[in-house]
């Protein structure tokens, strides 16, 4: 197992990605349900809500989102977004993120001096969690890659999966069997993005 600064060093986007897995199904839902339970949130709001796919009912959410946007792209552009689509249902699985607004709303009531503040926290919170479980299945051996097919597929997909209709879709993590490794990627040095003050 990696350390912490490993695994998040190591975290990337992997868009290859194929079925056959170095962990069983129960240690990534593990691994879902704590992160979900351990990542912070903003007045401890908990608002995110998470659904895994797996096998037939991942490709169930590639096979909604092929249909969608074939509906809305025109045919003679078609074919690479198909493809991308493809790609995604090769994989073994995607983890879907949703936010609550009924939990959301329930907190501006509570707190109407911080109203505007919630979905903006709500988001923030969201994010961590998808860096949490991304992080957690690299740490797993797992590549992973974020889609974000919202909000054009966000009622089929609440009907596929009978969820409510207060759980608005943020994103869609595919993850599943490394088929290739990352290029590598140029980074900004950090000494134009942290700035340091301390004692000597």
């Amino acid at each position: 197992m990696k350390s912490y600064q490993e695994a998040v060093k190591s975290r990337r986007s992997i868009y290859k990605l194929g079925r056959n897995i170095p962990v069983l199904q129960s240690e990534i839902i593990a691994a879902v349900e704590r992160m979900t339970k351990d990542t912070p949130s903003a007045f401890h709001m908990q608002s995110a809500r998470v659904v895994i796919t797996m096998l037939d009912h991942h490709e169930n959410v590639w096979h909604c989102a092929n249909n969608v946007l074939k509906a809305v792209i025109p045919a003679s552009k078609f074919a690479e977004t198909k493809a991308k689509l493809d790609s995604f249902e090769a994989a073994y699985g995607t983890i879907l993120f949703f936010e609550s607004s009924n939990m959301i709303k329930a907190m501006q009531d509570q707190f109407p001096e911080y109203k505007h503040n919630f979905p903006g926290w709500a988001m923030q919170a969201n994010g961590m969690l998808q860096f949490a479980v991304w992080t957690a299945l690299e740490d797993m051996g797992l590549g992973a890659n974020l889609q974000h097919y919202n909000p054009l597929i966000d009622e089929p997909i609440k009907q596929i999966f009978d969820l409510p209709e207060s759980w608005d879709l943020v994103a869609q993590l595919v993850f599943g069997e490394k088929l290739e490794e990352p290029e590598p990627l140029d980074k900004v040095p950090t000494g134009t993005r942290v700035k340091i003050f301390r004692e000597v």
